[in-house]
């Protein structure tokens, strides 16, 4: 004769036997939590921020994000597109380097909104990027080393040093919070559901 266990006792088997499996599989999960993977490196951090910015500045203009691969739109939609990505108009930005040649930027457009949050002064982001991100050509069109130019430009490096790190951490800060707020969209659709 077979013991079947009473209709009472079948919740009580379910949580004695089943609760302590479950947490421990919980435990060797991490709770669900899934593993974030490699952390991104800085200028990826740097990046990964301004193409949140960038897209969320051409979204609220009804704009589509350029991506790689998606179809050209026409060549108004692309110009139009353009120019609200990089600026329209006469450049307000301008440093013409040792080697002759110039370099300009626009003050308007998403680009610049995203440089604006990053880095907190674009027009001195401006100057002191295209200084440091230069150095090499300087060098070579002043036949000397790469040292000496560094050196006479220890000013502009030292500011692409700290405007750098201030739109790293406002990079992180910013990356963090959105993957929050994605985190929280599910819970919140579920939430709207069961009401």
């Amino acid at each position: 004769m077979t013991h079947r266990p009473r209709p009472w006792a079948r919740p009580f088997l379910v949580f004695t036997v089943l609760g302590p499996l479950s947490l421990a599989g919980l435990l060797v999960t991490g709770c669900a939590a899934r593993d974030p993977g490699p952390a991104l490196s800085p200028d990826d951090t740097v990046k990964a921020a301004t193409q949140l910015l960038t897209d969320r500045c051409l979204t609220a203009q009804g704009l589509t994000p350029p991506r790689p691969g998606r179809r050209p739109g026409t060549q108004a939609q692309e110009e139009h597109l353009a120019d609200a990505l990089f600026g329209a108009g006469r450049t307000e930005l301008s440093l013409r380097l040792p080697t002759g040649y110039s370099v300009r930027a626009h003050t308007d457009g998403c680009l610049a909104s995203a440089q604006r949050a990053l880095y907190g002064d674009q027009c001195r982001w401006f100057q002191v990027s295209t200084v440091v991100n230069n150095l090499k050509p300087e060098a070579a069109y002043r036949k000397t080393s790469l040292a000496s130019v560094r050196a006479g430009h220890r000013t502009e490096v030292a500011d692409w040093e700290r405007l750098r790190e201030h739109a790293l951490n406002r990079a992180r800060s910013l990356l963090a919070h959105q993957k929050l707020q994605k985190q929280q969209q599910p819970i919140q659709q579920q939430e709207k559901e069961t009401q």
